[in-house]
């Protein structure tokens, strides 16, 4: 071990608040794929799933002094938009009757996004 290796500490500090400034429920997987599709201008996009919720978010940038400092001093994070649909069962992909493919992603193993997909579910 190098000596500047001996001076490092690592810290886990997740966020203690997530704000969801806008939420969309979607009637089906499958329009929630179209929208991510959409959105993503032909890109390819993918969603996550957790808890039987697949969603997609979009985070507030900390680019500006006030957001950074909100999200340091106080642990709080803004999501500007989040869309979501129930999926009891995982799939690793959704195909759209237009037949666009986009790739969903296992989350489960993140307690903080499993959180929000129970959150989410419950607003249903």
């Amino acid at each position: 071990m190098s000596s500047g290796e001996s001076k490092v500490t690592i810290k886990y500090e997740p966020f203690k608040e997530i704000v969801i400034m806008e939420q969309t429920h979607f009637p089906t997987p499958d329009d929630m794929a179209r929208f991510t599709s959409v959105i993503a201008g032909g890109k390819l996009a993918g969603l996550y799933w957790a808890e039987g919720v697949v969603f997609l978010y979009f985070p507030l940038p900390p680019s500006n002094a006030a957001v950074a400092r909100m999200l340091i001093e106080s642990g709080k994070v803004y999501w500007t938009f989040v869309g979501y649909s129930l999926m009891p069962r995982y799939l690793p992909t959704i195909e759209t009757k237009e037949k666009m493919i986009v790739p969903v992603i296992d989350i489960s193993a993140n307690p903080l996004l499993s959180r929000v997909a129970r959150w989410l579910k419950e607003q249903k």
